[in-house]
């Protein structure tokens, strides 16, 4: 008896946008008014309902002491970052830009954290300026903060950036374990903190990230484990008591097919036994998680109009005004080893039953610009809007967007 063949994985269902009368809705706006309503394509549009809802998605499962920081490097856009700075309790930035993006947004300076292992001298001293916290990844940066620190007669808030000994499972993008430019080794940690107390920094904690972009619960649950039973070894040689544990965050999002949601409850039910055990063991202790893309990347999408459509050799190809330049991630050259798609739709025929496989490509000169690739879509003429969804993080900032010379895109807060 022949076993049956088990059927091609699909992409989980995209329900965050809803659709009416063919045409999806942003904001609960036609997508077609929206692309009027910006004036061109292509455009990023991200839903400010949709951000505030994952927010207090998360809040429902987290432990009512945990803070929830919101890493900007995901999306830095200004308003989108304004939005969120009333919606969490901290801010994380990687560089002097996104601080300066950060304070204008009002976020508390008390409550930003930079990170980042290149920080240059005038960051430094632009982070003790601000009175934002400091995550030190080396020696180096010891010395620099305490000139400043001294020069400008303020505080150096710092926490110590750990490179642990383990890597955090099943993520997309590991951070941690091993040899890494991220941090400073666990086992090198206990000489950093004495460096510290010796300058006089004004010490606050532990950040510890191994890893991003993970769907399993069990895999985040035992890194936040470790992560924590390696902040309790570690304090013991702190030059004063720990006040800020950043256990980093990891938390994926569903982008390709076969791909399943990230399920929170469990990794909250972990993080309340840590809350519970750190009320004993590190009583002063704020315990904060840091996410980026979980936060942002299911509320937005990336709409590119299609210019033309070819038939070569019988395979139909939808040539778009977007591309790579602007959506990186989404052509598969930002990280994949092996390129899969984004889910994709034809935003302005969510109706069509009629399905063709074809391919979405960009007006680039180089057979990299494909934003899908033999995708089962409904047949698509000059002039309708392709979508691509789970575009609200690493988007047009982490494009080569000037990149052949094509305009930029535009980003709008709907």
């Amino acid at each position: 008896m022949d076993t049956p063949k088990s059927s091609k994985p699909t992409h989980t269902p995209m329900t965050q946008f809803p659709a009416a009368n063919g045409e999806l809705l942003i904001g609960g706006q036609p997508l077609s008014r929206i692309a009027a309503r910006v004036g061109r394509t292509p455009f990023y549009a991200y839903d400010r309902a949709l951000l505030t809802r994952r927010v207090a998605h998360l809040r429902e499962h987290l432990p009512p002491t945990i803070k929830l920081h919101y890493a900007m490097k995901a999306n830095p856009m200004p308003a989108l970052v304004g939005h969120m700075a009333g919606l969490v309790d901290g801010i994380d930035v990687a560089s002097a830009g996104e601080l300066k993006v950060a304070l204008d947004a009002g976020a508390d300076p008390a409550e930003i954290s930079f990170a980042g292992p290149g920080k240059q001298d005038n960051e430094l001293r632009q982070a003790v300026a601000a009175g934002i916290l400091v995550n030190i990844e080396s020696f180096r940066e010891v010395d620099i903060l305490a000139k400043a620190a001294q020069e400008l007669g303020l505080p150096a808030r710092v926490a110590v950036r750990v490179n642990p000994d383990f890597e955090l499972k099943s993520s997309g993008m590991k951070m941690g374990g091993g040899p890494k430019q991220f941090g400073v080794d666990a086992e090198q940690v206990p000489k950093l903190l004495a460096r510290i107390g010796d300058a006089q920094l004004a010490f606050e904690g532990f950040h510890l990230f191994a890893g991003s972009q993970n769907l399993k619960a069990d895999s985040i649950i035992e890194a936040q484990r470790q992560c924590f039973d390696l902040a309790l070894r570690l304090a013991e040689d702190a030059p004063g008591p720990v006040k800020f544990l950043n256990l980093g965050g990891g938390f994926g999002i569903p982008y390709f097919p076969g791909e399943q949601p990230l399920d929170i409850a469990p990794v909250g039910d972990n993080l309340k036994a840590i809350v519970e055990e750190a009320a004993v063991k590190l009583p002063h202790t704020e315990i904060v998680i840091e996410l980026g893309r979980y936060l942002v990347g299911e509320a937005g999408l990336y709409v590119c109009r299609v210019l033309d459509r070819k038939i070569s050799r019988g395979h139909p190809f939808l040539v778009t005004d977007g591309g790579l330049h602007q959506h990186l991630s989404a052509s598969g050259n930002f990280g994949q080893i092996i390129r899969k798609n984004y889910p994709v739709a034809i935003g302005t025929r969510m109706e069509d039953t009629p399905r063709e496989t074809a391919s979405v490509v960009g007006p680039l000169c180089t057979p990299l610009d494909l934003l899908a690739d033999r995708m089962e879509l409904p047949p698509a003429q000059p002039g309708d809007l392709v979508v691509i969804y789970q575009s609200g993080a690493y988007g047009l900032t982490a494009s080569p967007e000037k990149f052949l010379g094509h305009p930029a895109a535009v980003e709008v807060l709907v």
